[in-house]
C-alpha cells in the first residue's frame, strides 16, 4: 500500500480542549503515523503519515475533532515522506 504525508495545519479553538490527544488516539486507531504540536498563535499542526483511505478517515476526523473543539479551518499540504514510526503528541 503506498504511503502519502500531509501536513495538516488545524485553526480555531483546538488548544486546552484535548486536541493533541485525541488525534493521538484517532491516528494510533487508524495506522497514522506523525506528530501534533500546538502552535504559538493558538492553532495546532498535525504532521501525518499513511494509507490513502485511512489518510482520509484521519483528515475527516481532524475537520471535526474532539467534543470540545470548534474547528473552523484546516489547510492541508502535501510533503515528502519523513517515516514516522508512531504518533507522538509533541509538548
Amino acid at each position: 500500500m503506498e504511503k502519502i504525508h500531509k501536513q495538516i495545519l488545524v485553526k480555531g479553538k483546538v488548544q486546552g480542549v484535548y486536541f493533541r490527544a485525541s488525534a493521538k488516539h484517532t491516528a494510533d486507531d487508524l495506522g497514522i503515523t506523525g506528530e501534533a504540536k500546538n502552535l504559538p498563535d493558538g492553532n495546532v499542526l498535525i504532521t501525518a503519515e499513511g494509507e490513502v483511505s485511512k489518510m482520509e478517515a484521519f483528515i475527516a476526523w481532524c475537520r471535526q475533532g474532539p467534543p470540545f473543539a470548534k474547528v473552523t479551518e484546516l489547510i492541508i499540504t502535501v510533503a515528502p515522506m519523513q517515516h514516522y514510526a508512531v504518533f507522538d503528541v509533541v509538548r
